[in-house]
């Protein structure tokens, strides 16, 4: 049971991690071809 619980967190963490970074590069990218065109 306490295993699973590092698990959950552990997936919680890398799903917060992955959502950031493809908001930010999402944003970035929007930002990006703005400045080009």
């Amino acid at each position: 049971m306490f295993l699973d619980s590092i698990v959950v967190s552990g997936l919680i963490i890398v799903g917060l991690m992955v959502a950031f970074f493809v908001g930010f590069g999402y944003v970035g990218y929007k930002k990006y071809k703005k400045e080009v065109k």
